[in-house]
């Protein structure tokens, strides 16, 4: 792939994850979501901090504390690890293309 924008897949029914890059330290994540949500019952917690970014479209993060957070194109936010988070919603009408970035947080070198 060389543009992320190119080679949507036309089923969109579930999410689609791509990694971009994978190494010990970090990895680049392309997802393509349509009218898509985190399931009710959970949230991430993950071990990585996380840099998302809206390309297309828009969605909305809610965290456990309370906050949300729409992104529209452009959007961005850093997600440090082990805040919990879920996505509420992506545009129904069209696609959303999320940039995700995660990385081993500062103080946690992987050697």
């Amino acid at each position: 792939m060389k543009n992320i924008l190119e080679n949507i897949p036309a089923d969109l029914s579930s999410e689609h994850f791509l990694d971009l890059v994978n190494t010990p330290n970090v990895r680049i994540e392309r997802i393509v979501s349509s009218g898509h949500s985190s399931p009710e019952t959970g949230w991430y917690d993950q071990e990585e901090d996380e840099w998302v970014m809206v390309l297309e479209g828009a969605g909305t993060l809610e965290f456990e504390d309370g906050r949300v957070v729409t992104l529209n194109k452009g959007g961005f936010i850093h997600i440090p690890a082990h805040v919990r988070h879920r996505v509420s919603h992506t545009s129904e009408h069209g696609v959303t293309v999320w940039l995700a970035v995660f990385f081993t947080p500062a103080g946690h070198g992987a050697g």
